[in-house]
C-alpha cells in the first residue's frame, strides 16, 4: 500500500501551488476541506507543465515536455508514479473520472508554446481552451463529485472563468511573453505600436467572460463556491487595476495585488457571501 507515498505527493503539489500563487492558494484553502487536495494536485499538475516550456531556458524544453507528458499518461494508466505531482494528478483523474480529452487540450496547448510565437484567431481560441478551459473543467469535475448533470449545466460557465482567468494573465504578462520569450497570444496585435484602442478591444473581450463566469460561481455547491468567488474576486480585481493603467505602463511593471488587499477582498467575499449577495 502506498498510502504514505500518496500523502507526500499531495503535499509536493501543495508546496508547489503555495510557491507560485498566493491568489489561488487563498482560494482552495476557502474551498470546503474534502476539496483542497485535489485541486492542489490539478494545480501542481498544470504549473509543472507551464514551468517546463516557459522558465528551462537552458534545457531542451522538447525533450523534456515530451517525458513529462508520456509520464503523466503512464501514471493514470498505471494509477501510480513516483514522480510526486503526477502521482496526486493521477489519483484525482482516476477518482474523478476527468474526461481524458481535457488533458490531451491542456497538453496540446502547452506543446504550442514550444513552437508557435504568434497566433491567428483560431490557434488563439484553440489555446486558451487547452491551457484555460480545460483546466477549469477538470476542476468542475472535482466540484460537481461525478454528477453529470451538475456539471453539463455548470460546464459553459466553467469554460468562461477559466479563459477570463488566463485572459488576464496575457495582459499582465505582456512585457515578459513578448519581449522575454517572444511570444504574442493575442491576435491581429502589433504590440511594437500597441494602443489604448486595442488594450479597450482585448478588456471587452475579458469583460464578456467575468460576465457569464458569474451565473455559473452562484450555482456551484456550497462546498465549492465561496473558494471559487474569492478567485473570481481576486482575479476582477486585478484585471480592474490592469485597466486602470495606461498602455505604455503595462510593457514596463508587472500589475499586482498587494498581500494587504488580498486579504482585504477576502474580507469582503466573505461579507457578500454570507449575505447572499454574489
Amino acid at each position: 500500500m502506498k498510502e504514505l507515498f500518496d500523502e507526500i505527493s499531495i503535499k509536493a503539489s501543495k508546496l508547489t501551488t503555495k510557491a507560485y500563487s498566493t491568489s489561488f492558494s487563498l482560494g482552495i484553502y476557502c474551498l470546503h476541506r474534502s476539496l483542497r487536495d485535489p485541486i492542489y494536485a490539478i494545480y501542481g499538475f498544470v504549473r509543472f507543465a507551464d514551468e517546463i516550456v516557459d522558465s528551462f531556458h537552458d534545457y531542451n524544453k522538447r525533450q523534456l515536455f515530451d517525458e513529462f507528458k508520456a509520464d503523466t499518461w503512464k501514471a493514470i494508466e498505471r494509477g501510480g508514479s513516483l514522480n510526486p505531482i503526477l502521482n496526486s494528478f493521477q489519483n484525482v483523474v482516476n477518482k474523478y473520472t476527468i474526461d481524458r480529452e481535457l488533458i490531451v487540450s491542456f497538453l496540446n496547448s502547452m506543446e504550442a508554446d514550444l513552437e508557435v510565437q504568434e497566433h491567428s484567431e483560431e490557434s488563439y481560441k484553440h489555446y486558451i481552451l487547452g491551457s484555460a478551459e480545460s483546466v477549469g473543467l477538470m476542476c468542475l469535475h472535482v466540484f460537481a463529485n461525478n454528477d453529470k448533470s451538475l456539471y453539463d449545466r455548470l460546464k459553459p460557465s466553467a469554460m468562461k472563468l477559466g479563459a477570463a482567468f488566463q485572459k488576464v494573465n496575457f495582459l499582465r504578462d505582456l512585457s515578459a511573453d513578448y519581449q522575454v520569450l517572444g511570444r504574442v497570444y493575442f491576435p491581429n496585435v502589433d504590440f511594437d505600436s500597441f494602443k489604448a484602442s486595442d488594450k479597450l478591444e482585448i478588456e471587452a473581450d475579458i469583460d464578456k467572460d467575468f460576465a457569464d463566469a458569474r451565473a455559473g460561481i452562484i450555482m456551484l455547491p456550497p462546498s465549492a463556491r465561496f473558494g471559487v468567488y474569492l478567485a473570481y474576486i481576486y482575479y476582477l480585481n486585478l484585471y480592474r487595476k490592469i485597466k486602470r493603467t495606461p498602455v505604455d505602463a503595462i510593457f514596463h511593471k508587472r500589475i499586482r495585488i498587494s498581500i494587504f488587499r488580498k486579504f482585504t477582498l477576502m474580507l469582503f467575499a466573505y461579507i457578500r457571501y454570507v449575505f447572499g449577495a454574489l
